[in-house]
């Protein structure tokens, strides 16, 4: 029987053309030019030291060559044919291609050095080509491979880090900057905050008191809100959250900016509940009991409505790695290039590495360090809450200090700015005191009268302390808190309203 009559499909023919492999880019010549104008002139590594390493070039000989003239270089040596003439006397590998005499060919050929940068640029190039064939192979062959440990969507996020790795890898550091550039720069920021209405350089908080304190939040700028539970972390985070959305949103891109969350505690419809309570002034937890009324639901179509045009992006997947975080958040960059703040609930949520997850100290500390880069690869504020050990509850004063927050050497020593939430009125309300067995009637019911007023004067009245600023000053904001909607707002501007 035939080949014909199974229906199997005859082979195509193939040409010489798909049988010759494909040679991985390079250009031995340009590596060539690039060794000679070295050797030439040392001075030419200096343009293009910060961004070429010997893996970079295609040949092991001329990694090794290259490798040899750094380190000559950097011991402030020089770096030509003779000095480099005894490292190779007898290399197996410099013989194959005329022994020492090489270097000194390299030298020779050299015509001019004006194109050395262009020459490294291409060296460069090609490697990334290189590196990127290898990505695309290691790519399919790992998703041939169907590992339970290692699903589809961990495979993609891996592969974005590498690819993003591979963007930054050569790129020129900042450098120096003159200071009449960054005075220009300083100028321009000074003149974009006396324009606005808030007058603050950074991301509104929509919080009047710490806006002044804090100047908004400052891009690149790891901050850091923490507190003991039912301090309203979260509420006030969400509060800052939103509020910044809606500020872009009312002023046309002027202030605020489009915001990434990422909830590790709660899913995103309990925070939408949350904001769906508090713009409606219906209590989150009715909402969630189903105790609300028939005239409820206009409020919530437009308080939803409302809620609906900020630029407010959730991303509520638990025990997400700090990598796998920071390729979400650089993914988001590319689809909003507005977006202005990411705020992380909470960090002792996050995972490390698998090499950190051994040692909890340090794998906190390769988180802090994973935020702090990501705020300053995004150039965007990275607002990350954090808890705080139960040493505050030992202690008659119960405001937090910096050595409670838990691994506290290196979330204290990766910010910028260390702020805790506390509430009194939450300890106040479970110390009422009771009559000792030898006080008299009178005596207790004047201590208790003052629990009385204490309770009045801390009621609905919440603090943030900013423990660590490292651009300006830190001391304490008031602010109002609604515990019926965990919202937190201006205090003066409640207290005005209640005078009437």
């Amino acid at each position: 029987m035939s080949e014909n009559a199974l229906n199997v499909p005859a082979l195509r023919p193939v040409s010489s053309e798909m049988m010759q492999p494909r040679i991985l880019p390079h250009n031995i010549e340009a590596e060539q030019a690039l060794l000679g104008a070295i050797l030439v002139n040392n001075n030419v590594f200096e343009k293009i030291s910060d961004t070429l390493k010997p893996e970079q070039f295609y040949d092991p000989v001329h990694q090794r060559i290259f490798e040899a003239i750094s380190t000559l270089i950097s011991r402030g040596q020089i770096a030509d044919p003779k000095t480099l003439r005894g490292l190779f006397e007898n290399d197996p590998a410099l013989v194959e291609v005329g022994g020492a005499q090489y270097l000194g060919n390299l030298a020779a050929s050299v015509i001019t050095v004006i194109n050395a940068s262009d020459y490294g640029q291409l060296i460069h190039d090609l490697h990334l080509r290189r590196q990127l064939i290898s990505l695309g192979e290691d790519i399919v062959n790992e998703a041939y491979q169907q590992d339970l440990d290692k699903p589809a969507n961990t495979q993609i996020e891996e592969a974005e880090q590498v690819l993003f790795e591979l963007a930054e890898t050569g790129e020129m550091n900042r450098g120096f900057v003159k200071l009449e550039k960054s005075m220009a720069e300083s100028l321009r920021l000074a003149d974009e905050a006396f324009k606005r209405d808030s007058h603050i350089t950074g991301i509104t908080t929509g919080l009047r008191d710490m806006d002044r304190k804090l100047g908004g939040f400052q891009k690149s700028d790891l901050v850091i809100l923490a507190g003991r539970p039912s301090m309203g972390k979260t509420a006030l985070a969400t509060n800052i959250a939103i509020n910044a959305a809606r500020a872009y949103h009312e002023t046309n891109g002027k202030e605020g900016g489009a915001i990434a969350f990422f909830s590790l505690e709660m899913s995103s419809e309990q925070l939408a509940t949350r904001l769906l309570g508090d713009y409606s002034s219906v209590p989150a937890d009715k909402i969630r009991r189903g105790e609300i009324k028939q005239d409820d639901f206009s409020k919530f179509i437009e308080a939803s409505n409302f809620l609906s045009r900020a630029p407010l992006y959730i991303d509520d997947t638990p025990g997400l790695s700090v990598a796998a975080l920071r390729t979400r958040a650089r993914r988001l960059k590319r689809l909003v290039p507005d977006l202005s703040l990411i705020v992380i609930d909470y960090l002792q949520l996050l995972r490390g590495s698998a090499k950190s997850s051994e040692n909890r100290v340090q794998e906190v500390s390769e988180i802090t360090r994973g935020l702090k880069g990501l705020a300053k690869e995004l150039d965007v504020p990275v607002l990350a809450l954090s808890q705080l050990s139960r040493a505050v509850e030992s202690r008659e004063d119960k405001h937090p200090q910096l050595s409670d927050l838990r691994e506290s050497g290196s979330i204290e020593q990766d910010s910028d700015v260390v702020m805790f939430v506390y509430r009194e009125e939450y300890y106040h309300a479970r110390s009422e005191p009771s009559r000792r067995a030898d006080e008299g009637e009178e005596k207790f019911n004047s201590r208790y009268q003052r629990w009385q007023e204490r309770g009045e004067e801390v009621m609905n009245v919440a603090e943030v302390l900013i423990a660590k600023q490292r651009h300006g000053p830190i001391g304490t904001v008031h602010l109002h808190f609604d515990g019926a909607f965990t919202r937190f707002s201006n205090l003066e501007r409640q207290f005005n309203a209640v005078e009437g």
